[in-house]
């Protein structure tokens, strides 16, 4: 029964990430290999019924601060996901128009690098979490111009009715 139960839960995976929960380098913009700010293919199952939109908030969880030891950076926003959806093909970032069909009506938020779209992180050290978070929402909602991880999470208030999340480790 709780393993029926697992199947039936709202998740967020990526095919990317390898055994040991490491997003690998190519996704980063550190290093042999590093492909600049090539977003990671994102796959969600059992969205909630109801569901009319969906968005991604991803944060570096252990970003060091000068201010503050530790302060969420954001390296990727996307809001007015359809729920007919089921993922985020590699590299998709920047491309919704040019993908176009269900694709075409996201909008990628400002990351903490004051742009639109993912941007690779570059760490001072090893072993940051990176947290993936998933939300269903009960309506379509109007971001504006500019969304931000602050922006969407205050419009998004009172009407998440499920969250996906995934932690990685770079």
């Amino acid at each position: 029964m709780a393993s029926e139960q697992a199947q039936d839960q709202f998740r967020l995976v990526s095919p990317s990430i390898n055994h040991e929960g490491k997003l690998p380098r190519k996704y980063t913009d550190e290093g042999q290999g590093a492909k600049k700010n090539l977003s990671p293919p994102l796959e969600w199952y059992n969205v909630p019924d109801g569901t009319q939109s969906m968005a991604l908030v991803v944060e570096d969880i252990d970003a060091p601060d000068p201010s503050d030891p530790i302060k969420p950076w954001t390296c990727w926003v996307v809001a007015n996901m359809p729920p007919k959806l089921k993922g985020l093909p590699e590299g998709f970032s920047g491309k919704e128009e040019e993908v176009g069909g269900d694709y075409a009506s996201l909008k990628e938020g400002h990351n903490d690098y004051k742009v639109p779209g993912w941007r690779g992180p570059k760490l001072p050290s090893h072993g940051h979490r990176f947290q993936f978070r998933l939300f269903a929402l009960d309506e379509q909602l109007k971001h504006g111009n500019k969304v931000t991880k602050e922006k969407l999470l205050e419009d998004i208030e009172g009407h998440v009715i499920g969250e996906a999340q995934m932690t990685t480790m770079f």
